[in-house]
């Protein structure tokens, strides 16, 4: 999970690699969602270009003021609501997302689940700097023991309440997922067929880049530069969940921000896992399902994979060993000269 913040105002000015009158690349990168985000557009004249990257960015900044976590949002007045036990009247979009949500964190059994936005904000990531604090143990017991889950929710004309005051909503192992499928609409509506879009390293590709598809690099989770890299085919997505990027340190140990609903503890003994996803929603299902497997670790990834309908799946464990799937082998170029110790399961 990654959380929304604001498009930074300013972007990178755009790269052309050629004088040509039609440029083969187009590239802009912004902030949004907490982290860098990229659009790359291959073999358009550089005003249709721009005004596709266009709309995709203020896609993007719609999707953060509705769907910020802890900053005023559509969704924190939902939370509000449920949690003083009051209906809230909810925007049509939001409404699907959660129901949307809830199938696929029942299909998860559990692991995915939206609804432990109150535990994430005890560990300290509702905020843009984290303190290297232990929350109390009774709070997390408390919260662990409420079991909030979104089939607590009820949905009733146009108006969402929950049996369960303890829900709060995040969406942040959700949100860059569709909002990687809505750019792609946006892109296709424009008549873009060549594109990548890159949230934090959720990637779509869209068509290919000139006479090859895109190319992209897995990160290396203790080390600068990518594990590996792999080719991404038309409609496909790629969604990595890591502990490197938000999490703080107390005593030597690492406190991720992916935490287990079962125990209310950030997950150890997982660095990365990967996953590739294909399909009318793809986006969503790469952002949704690295999540169940890293909180399944390295003991369950396999059938968190299978019960998610993933294929190509890649977890690297907390002494480095990379365990694949075999689909997931045949894609990965290990580039870095020392290839690691793998395990195909």
């Amino acid at each position: 999970m990654k959380y929304l913040m604001m498009l930074a105002a300013l972007l990178l000015p755009a790269q052309s690699l050629t004088g040509c009158s039609k440029p083969p690349l187009y590239q802009e990168e912004g902030y949004v969602f907490g982290t860098r985000v990229e659009v790359s557009i291959y073999g358009e004249q550089e005003d249709r270009a721009r005004a596709g990257v266009a709309a995709v960015m203020q896609e993007f900044q719609r999707l953060h003021d509705m769907l910020h976590a802890w900053k005023p949002s559509e969704l924190s007045r939902l939370n509000a609501a449920m949690a003083a036990g009051k209906p809230f009247q909810a925007s049509p979009e939001l409404a699907d997302m959660l129901q949307d949500a809830a199938k696929l964190s029942a299909q998860s059994g559990g692991l995915f689940n939206p609804a432990i936005g109150g535990l994430v904000q005890l560990w300290g990531f509702h905020a843009d700097e984290y303190a290297a604090v232990l929350p109390n143990p009774d709070a997390i017991a408390r919260l662990v023991n409420a079991k909030p889950q979104l089939g607590d929710l009820k949905f009733s004309h146009g108006q969402i309440r929950s049996r369960n005051r303890s829900v709060q909503i995040d969406l942040g192992g959700y949100a860059k997922g569709y909002a990687l499928d809505r750019a792609a609409r946006i892109l296709k509506q424009q008549g873009i067929h060549n594109a990548l879009i890159n949230i934090g390293g959720n990637i779509m590709a869209l068509g290919k880049h000139g006479d090859r598809p895109w190319r992209v690099g897995i990160q290396h989770p203790r080390q600068p530069g990518p594990l590996a890299m792999l080719a991404l085919q038309d409609g496909e997505a790629i969604g990595t969940s890591g502990d490197y990027q938000r999490y703080f340190e107390v005593g030597g140990k690492r406190y991720c921000h992916l935490i287990d609903p079962r125990s209310g503890q950030p997950v150890q003994g997982v660095e990365a896992v990967t996953v590739i996803t294909q399909g009318a929603s793809a986006g969503v299902l790469s952002d949704v399902a690295s999540k169940p497997l890293f909180i399944a670790g390295s003991a369950g990834w396999r059938e968190a994979a299978r019960s998610a309908g993933i294929d190509a799946a890649m977890l690297v464990d907390g002494s480095g060993t990379v365990h694949l799937t075999a689909a997931m082998q045949k894609r990965l170029e290990f580039n870095d000269g020392h290839t690691p110790v793998l395990k195909i399961e």
